[in-house]
Formats: structure tokens, C-alpha cells, sequence
């Protein structure tokens, strides 16, 4: 950790100490996800916060580690590149866009399926307002930014070779990031995902990543190759 730069070693430092407090306040009867986490704009707990927030928020080990060993593989090679300051910016603006990102998807799910109803029957019996089942649309995780950050290494670094599970073979940084992104896009669309994952944030984290290196690209703040 202490060769780590300074924006990634505090941003894994926070997202850390959130969630030990997180397991902390459990004990107590209080759920910082519901709290800090993102709730859909429609809901009685959103906070404009949130956008911000939630991204420093995890739901369980795995999310985290996950999370925090791509910003440590990945992120550190880019604030070298980039510095401190753009690397942060970057890294909050790709997980604020994946929020919106979400917010919008949610928003588009409500319209399509539940503005009609006042209530949401759970099954066996269970049947709670409209406003309470809203609340429990809860987002949390740095996935958006790190799928931002995926992105940024691969446009910087297109011929780079990484392994990813399954393939018993290195590919090229660029197809990497299509493969997930292709994967992120299906297994949204997908009725039947059912995971609890925000796929669509995942690629709302790639699309502002885009818009943003090509903006800094056109304003010759950064260099590189860019080309997949």
C-alpha cells in the first residue's frame, strides 16, 4: 500500500473503513447501504447525496474485493499516467454517470410496469406500498467506476495483455473490456438476470468513461493511442 499513488491507496483506504463500518452499524440496528446507498429518484429515502455515496458502499466481501483489486490492478497504472487530480476526477464523474445511468434504467423499469399500482404483492401473501417497495431499489458498489476505469486502461493500453477467467490464454486489453461490455449489455437486457447486479450502471461507468477520455482527448489534455 505505500507504493501505491495517493488517490488510489485513499480510495481503496475509504471504500475499506465503509465497509467495516457498514458491518459495525449492522449491530446496531442501522444499515449505512440504506442510507448511503442510491435509491431510485421516486423513492421517500432518495437523497441527491447518493449519487456520490453510494459508490463507496459494498454488499458483501466479495463485491468489495472484487471492486477493490480491479482499482489496484488497474487504477494505480492510470493515475500514473494521468495524476492525482484527473484520475479522481475521472473516477467520480464514471461512478456518478453509472448512478444517473441506473436512476434512468429504474425509471424506465417503474414507467413500463408499476406507475399504475399503488402496491406491490411480494408473494405469500406479502403486499406493501408502492413507496416502500421503491425504497428497497437500492444501488451500491464502485463497479461504475471501475468499469470506467477498465475502459480508460484498455483505450491507453489497447494491446496490453490481461488473462480473465475462463480463457487459459492472455487477450488484448481491448477486447477484454468488448467482452464484458457485450456480456454487461446481454445480461442486462436479460428478463431473467435476476442477480441483484446493476449491469446497467456497470455500462453507464463505460459510457461516461468514453465520453470524457474522448473530450479530453479533443482538448489535448491527455495522449495515448485511444484506438481499439
Amino acid at each position: 500500500m505505500r507504493d501505491l499513488p495517493v488517490v488510489t491507496k485513499h480510495l481503496i483506504g475509504i471504500n475499506a473503513l465503509m465497509f467495516f463500518a457498514l458491518i459495525a452499524f449492522e449491530r446496531t440496528g442501522t444499515d449505512l447501504n440504506d442510507l448511503l446507498g442510491l435509491h431510485i429518484f421516486l423513492a421517500p429515502d432518495f437523497r441527491p447525496y447518493q449519487l456520490v455515496t453510494y459508490m463507496f458502499m459494498h454488499g458483501s466481501f466479495t463485491h468489495i474485493l472484487f471492486n477493490m483489486f480491479s482499482l489496484w490492478m488497474f487504477g494505480r497504472i492510470l493515475e500514473q499516467v494521468w495524476g492525482p487530480k484527473r484520475f479522481l476526477t475521472y473516477y467520480l464523474i464514471t461512478g456518478i454517470g453509472a448512478g444517473l445511468v441506473q436512476e434512468v434504467v429504474q425509471y424506465i423499469y417503474y414507467s413500463t410496469y408499476l406507475s399504475p399500482y399503488l402496491s406491490v404483492n411480494l408473494g405469500g401473501g406479502m403486499i406493501i406500498p408502492m413507496a416502500e417497495y421503491l425504497n428497497m431499489w437500492t444501488t451500491v458498489g464502485a463497479s461504475g467506476a471501475v468499469y470506467g476505469i477498465l475502459l480508460a486502461f484498455a483505450m491507453t493500453f489497447p494491446n496490453e495483455r490481461l488473462f480473465m477467467i475462463p480463457f487459459p490464454f492472455p487477450i488484448k486489453a481491448k477486447y477484454f473490456v468488448m467482452i464484458f461490455g457485450i456480456l454487461e449489455l446481454l445480461t442486462g437486457l436479460s428478463n431473467n438476470a435476476g442477480d441483484n447486479v446493476a449491469h446497467f450502471a456497470h455500462l453507464g461507468g463505460i459510457l461516461f468513461g468514453i465520453i470524457l477520455i474522448l473530450y479530453w482527448r479533443k482538448k489535448g489534455k491527455i495522449n495515448g493511442p485511444y484506438i481499439f
